[in-house]
């Protein structure tokens, strides 16, 4: 039976909270599995595919304290069940607002949720 936007809400939102954890974690090897292979970020410049991104955000999982964290307040998925959009704010080390993110994840072939388009906002 098809899951129900409820249900793929869900897992969607968990999904991003997983992600975020890897940031707590500190664990950049789990960061980069989120993404799909031919992702893109946006920033003060594009990043394309899974190893440019995650070659630049290496630098903000070294050291032993998060620089930042961030966590979903909006999760809404399609109808198609395939596509969803995440989007919420993000918190500097010192808990002060750092900004938002929003990201677009896709159901891949395996069944798991990545992100195929993130953009931060400062």
């Amino acid at each position: 039976s098809a899951m129900t936007i409820a249900e793929l809400q869900r897992d969607v939102r968990a999904r991003e909270e997983a992600f975020a954890k890897t940031m707590a974690d500190r664990d950049h090897a789990a960061f980069v599995s989120f993404l799909a292979d031919d992702t893109i970020w946006f920033g003060a410049r594009t990043l394309r595919g899974k190893l440019e991104v995650g070659n630049a955000w290496k630098k903000f999982y070294e050291g032993p304290a998060a620089p930042f964290s961030w966590k979903p307040d909006t999760v809404e998925v399609l109808a198609s069940g395939t596509l969803a959009l995440t989007s919420g704010p993000g918190t500097g080390a010192d808990g002060k607002p750092a900004g938002s993110f929003n990201s677009i994840w896709r159901l891949e072939d395996d069944g798991i949720w990545r992100v195929v388009f993130d953009k931060g906002c400062p």
